[in-house]
Order: structure tokens, then C-alpha cells, then sequence
């Protein structure tokens, strides 16, 4: 069986003296710092599509995919769900197999 993480062992167990509980916490995302003026459209669009129920294939992923192609200048991308869908479709795009 695998050993708890670290931050999840009672602090006799681990050998540290460090209560866990008094550590703060990192905080790992702030909208309002990262995006400052955009957090207002960025909630107004994302309240659209919330509201569409469309979260696949919907007009504002097509929005998207026309504005970030325009910002790169190029002449088309393609939005996915996430790093590794993207990877995967590079790789198959390239014809690299596994291994």
C-alpha cells in the first residue's frame, strides 16, 4: 500500500514537527489579478454559454477559434478541451505512433 501524502501524515509520522493546519494555504488562481479588465466580458461570455448549455461546437468556440487565429495570423486553429487533447492530436497529426 502506498504511503499518504506527506501534507495528509500526522507529523509523528512523517518526522516533522510542522502542523500542517498552520500552514496558509497557496492560493493557485486569481481571476481578478490575472485578468483585471477582462474579467467582466470574460464572465458575460462565460454566462452565455452556461446558460446555452452548449459547451461543444457552440458559436462562441467557433468565435473563439476565428480570434485567436486572427491574434496569431494564421490561418485557422482548433480549440480542445485540454493540453493532452491537444498533444494527442498533434501527434496523430504527425503521424507519430507510440513509443
Amino acid at each position: 500500500m502506498a504511503a499518504a501524502p506527506l501534507a495528509q501524515r500526522a507529523p509523528e509520522a512523517s518526522g516533522s514537527r510542522v502542523d500542517w493546519l498552520a500552514v496558509p494555504a497557496i492560493p493557485l488562481f486569481k481571476p481578478a489579478a490575472q485578468y483585471g479588465p477582462l474579467l467582466p466580458e470574460l464572465k458575460e461570455r462565460l454566462g452565455a454559454v452556461l446558460d446555452s448549455g452548449r459547451f461543444i461546437l457552440g458559436p462562441e468556440v467557433r468565435a473563439f477559434e476565428e480570434e485567436a487565429a486572427a491574434f496569431l495570423g494564421i490561418p485557422q486553429t482548433l480549440g480542445v478541451a485540454n493540453g493532452t487533447d491537444a498533444i494527442s492530436l498533434v501527434l496523430n497529426a504527425l503521424e507519430i505512433g507510440p513509443g
